[in-house]
């Protein structure tokens, strides 16, 4: 019975990162590295080496999951990591982006999780780990990145939820809520919208949040949070009524959601 470790978005970011953390365990037989962009795999298992297994797959496709499946259940494989990190964002109000994008963003962030746990949970066995990424998104509703937050607050609630559905299997699932991160996240999110995300306080390196989150879904923990400074806001956002927390985000992105858009 093979190993193995499944990661989604793995070709670069916080992915990446998990990759090489994963690497490193001398348990695991081998890696299967889940992104849309073949030659950014390619690249991936030329550098890292014959352990990784590159798999081009866009999981707001249904049936590409279905595929998925079909693999494991040929296999004769056991999953010890299903870590969830694909994912997208657009900062921008929600008339920016047409109904595709927003659905779009919609079933890759919430349905992609959904469906991978799904499909890989029955090949887990007790000691395994599931690791979502939500963010510090979720932690409140974000004016101008609103569709997106939601989908995290989404995330964050359900690992969580379902952290306590696995304990009879003795299978762990942990939600990972970063802050900003030095990734190209923000130039793929930023499409020069009038209102949207500009400022980003507090940036971390993904190789410490991925280490961190390693740590904590192995001693159980159902949440992971890397800095002082996510922590700060967290606490915040269970504090303080969320009008008042989304007052605190406008000032922080100096937006003002009663002036007018410059094109009109």
């Amino acid at each position: 019975m093979k190993k193995i470790a499944i990661i989604t978005g793995a070709s670069t970011g916080l992915g990446r990162e998990f990759v090489k953390c994963i690497y490193k365990k001398n348990e695991i037989d081998e890696i299967w590295a889940i992104a849309r962009h073949q030659d950014k795999l390619d690249k991936l298992k030329k550098q890292m080496g014959s352990k990784i297994r590159t798999i081009s797959m866009d999981l707001s496709d249904r049936n590409r999951i279905k595929e998925l499946d079909s693999m494991l259940s040929s296999g004769n494989v056991e999953i010890r990591y299903l870590i969830n990190n694909a994912g997208y964002a657009k900062f921008c109000s929600y008339g920016d982006l047409n109904i595709e994008e927003s659905l779009n963003m919609i079933d890759l962030n919430i349905g992609g999780v959904v469906a991978m746990g799904l499909v890989c949970i029955p090949y887990m066995p007790r000691g395994s780990h599931i690791i979502n990424i939500a963010s510090q998104a979720a932690f409140q509703p974000l004016p101008y990145q609103n569709l997106y937050s939601s989908t995290k607050a989404f995330v964050r609630n359900y690992t969580r939820a379902l952290n306590i559905e696995l304990k009879d299997r003795g299978i762990t699932a942990t939600a990972v809520c970063p802050g900003w991160l030095k990734t190209d996240l923000y130039r793929r999110a930023s499409i020069g919208a009038d209102k949207a995300t500009r400022k980003f306080a507090c940036m971390a390196m993904p190789d410490r949040v991925a280490k961190k989150a390693m740590a904590d879904a192995d001693k159980g923990r159902d949440l992971s949070i890397y800095s002082f400074y996510v922590n700060f806001c967290h606490i915040g956002a269970k504090l303080l009524p969320q009008r008042v927390m989304m007052k605190f985000w406008l000032l922080q992105q100096h937006i003002n959601p009663y002036s007018r858009p410059s094109q009109q």
